[in-house]
């Protein structure tokens, strides 16, 4: 059993269809700054309900005192956090997993992957690479939702790209949204950029992982240099 320490929620606000924000105060606990690498995730608990993982959506700081969580809604835990009202406190383990190790692509062109909710621990890999952007080759993000309104982070697109990070958004499921973009799976979408020497940092459900990971076997990308955050 991790060992909890208390965690109080400063704000929640809707992040996109099914998905919401939450912000977590962790001053004054042992916690503060051992978020020590993008795509680290923590255990998340509230009495009398079972404990779930989820990825820091924020990026790491030395003395960072303030987490961020993208909860996807249609589960019992996340369903009663995205209830609590600022405030409220919830149990916290200290980070765990090895995350992503943005060292191994220092120097190489970057390709980023996530899918639905797996855009939380895609979005500290971001923000870190956007601090020392010089330190990176081209970077690319193939975000991939299952209707227009499920991207989250909408707002911080635009800024990403001013900070030289390309996105490709497609979506799988348009419907009648009047969806003009790309859609479909995010492997399909790698276009004729040559990749066989970047380094790809992959997050979503397990198709989805399998299937970016044999596009870009198929593009000339050795299996050591796709990574995961777990």
């Amino acid at each position: 059993m991790p060992d909890w320490h208390p965690a109080i929620v400063t704000s929640r606000a809707p992040a996109a269809d099914g998905l919401t924000d939450l912000v977590l105060d962790i001053q004054g606990t042992p916690l503060v700054g051992t978020h020590a690498h993008p795509g680290q995730y923590v255990r998340l608990c509230l009495p009398g309900m079972e404990a779930g993982l989820f990825a820091i959506a924020s990026p790491p700081e030395p003395r960072g005192a303030r987490w961020e969580f993208l909860l996807k809604d249609g589960s019992p835990l996340p369903d009663a956090l995205i209830r609590l009202p600022p405030g409220a406190q919830v149990h916290v383990s200290a980070p765990e997993g090895k995350g992503f190790p943005l060292e191994r692509a220092r120097g190489h062109d970057v390709l980023l992957f996530a899918t639905g909710s797996g855009i939380s621990a895609i979005r500290p890999v971001i923000a870190s690479i956007r601090r020392e952007r010089e330190a990176f080759g081209r970077v690319k993000l193939y975000f991939g939702a299952r209707t227009p309104g499920a991207f989250a982070y909408q707002g911080e697109l635009h800024s990403w790209e001013e900070g030289g990070i390309q996105v490709v958004r497609t979506v799988s499921q348009p419907g009648v949204s009047g969806w003009l973009g790309l859609t479909g799976y995010v492997q399909a979408h790698l276009g004729e950029d040559t990749v066989g020497d970047s380094r790809a940092f992959v997050c979503g459900q397990s198709r989805m992982v399998q299937g970016v990971m044999d596009a870009l076997k198929d593009r000339g990308v050795p299996r050591e240099h796709i990574f995961f955050n777990y």
